[in-house]
């Protein structure tokens, strides 16, 4: 597929917005669904609907065979070593919940240490949090500097005997920034420290390859990735998924049940409890076909592209301030205009056809290192063009001069 003709493969692109086309520049919150997975979910409830691995008529065969399709194509889609090592879940949040939750209660005690960074979604803190509270852990910030660059040499040193798991952000959602897992990871286990990467951001937007990675866990959300919502993929090593205890009890997950003992599944069965998005699982698998059929070096190439442009001209408008100058940056862009709050500029940006997002983004730990309250964030898709970024640049300077801040 070339890339010009990928807009065309969005319906939401024929709508306007305010009588003007839609710039669509929120995709770090949730990207826009090509037709080819919009139909096959409607296809799936059409024309093939069951549950999946309760019964044996043939819907629920096709059903069963469709949805552990999908778990072949993640694991090939992040190549990882096997099928076994996708768990599906409703969202990354509960991924890494899932993790916190049954790591936790196999691991921590009273004084334990888990290390996060200043640069992380509230989706990988607030669990780690519930077992600050529960377990009376600590929980250690590794900062960044000014730039959205995690100091390594810092998160080195608050590494002790009693640090159990690292947890961090693959790809910023405020700055763009892409961590250096690997070099994070290669510290980690040197000390035999596991860790868990939040790959929400990067798996729609760069290469991931976990086996390269060597990460213990990671996880992300479908939705982000083109295609529907509650789908959620934690990739775990085989070990882990072996010795951590089930994280819900329910059907499915079981072995055998009596009244006085109960023996589960072996993994993913195991973390599988209960009816699965079944519908939403099946068309994950469109979605990362199409990502497919484009070619990850062709979207990288494309994204950098768009991304540099709007630096470029972003740069050039008086009172425009972007937040965070990282080494490594993928296609979020997180900026303020003084005098204007976040909230207005996305008000006014709307008028025009332009939807970016404002607040803190879930990522209050950043905006008060920054000493910010809240910003606009525009963040790039695979549908993307120059032209929506001379739309959005407009819009600003438009802003601007209803706040007559020229």
């Amino acid at each position: 597929m070339k890339i010009n003709d990928i807009k065309s493969q969005f319906p939401i692109f024929s709508k306007k917005i305010n009588g003007k086309s839609l710039v669509y520049l929120d995709s770090s919150n949730s990207s826009q669904k090509p037709i080819s997975v919009i139909n096959r979910l409607n296809d799936f409830y059409k024309n093939e609907f069951s549950n999946v691995g309760r019964s044996i008529h043939s819907l629920a065969v096709n059903a069963t065979n469709k949805f552990e399709e999908t778990r072949v194509s993640v694991k090939n889609f992040i190549n990882a070593k096997s099928k076994e090592e996708i768990i599906f879940t409703k969202n990354a949040t509960e991924a890494i919940n899932l993790v916190a939750s049954t790591f936790g209660q196999q691991n921590i005690k009273d004084g334990d240490e888990i290390i996060i960074t200043e640069l992380e979604h509230h989706s990988n803190y607030i669990p780690w949090h519930f077992l600050r509270e529960n377990k009376k852990a600590i929980i250690k910030f590794a900062p960044i500097n000014e730039d959205g660059d995690i100091l390594i040499e810092k998160l080195k040193e608050l590494i002790t005997s009693k640090t159990k798991i690292i947890a961090i952000t693959h790809l910023s959602n405020v700055t763009g920034t892409i961590v250096p897992i690997k070099e994070i990871v290669e510290i980690a286990h040197k000390k035999n420290i596991p860790v868990l990467v939040d790959g929400c951001q990067s798996a729609p937007h760069i290469k991931v390859d976990v086996l390269n990675l060597d990460c213990d866990f990671y996880a992300f959300s479908g939705h982000k990735v083109y295609g529907p919502t509650g789908v959620g993929i934690l990739y775990a090593k085989k070990k882990w998924l072996e010795i951590l205890p089930p994280y819900i009890g329910g059907g499915a997950m079981i072995n055998e049940v009596k009244k006085n003992n109960i023996t589960y599944a072996p993994p993913p069965e195991k973390y599988e409890a209960g009816t699965m998005p079944t519908a939403e699982v099946i068309t994950f698998n469109e979605s990362i076909k199409f990502i497919e059929s484009i070619g990850m070096d062709n979207l990288i190439k494309h994204e950098n592209e768009i991304t540099n442009y709007a630096l470029e001209k972003l740069k050039k408008i008086n009172s425009v301030k972007i937040i965070g100058n990282p080494k490594n940056k993928a296609g979020v862009i997180a900026f303020t205009i003084k005098g204007v709050h976040p909230h207005d500029i996305a008000t006014i940006l709307d008028e025009d056809g332009v939807a970016i997002r404002a607040g803190h983004h879930c990522c209050q730990i950043f905006h008060e290192k920054m000493n910010l309250v809240a910003t606009a964030r525009a963040s790039i898709g695979i549908y993307n063009t120059k032209e929506d970024i001379d739309i959005l640049c407009k819009a600003i300077e438009n802003c601007i001069k209803i706040f007559n801040l020229k």
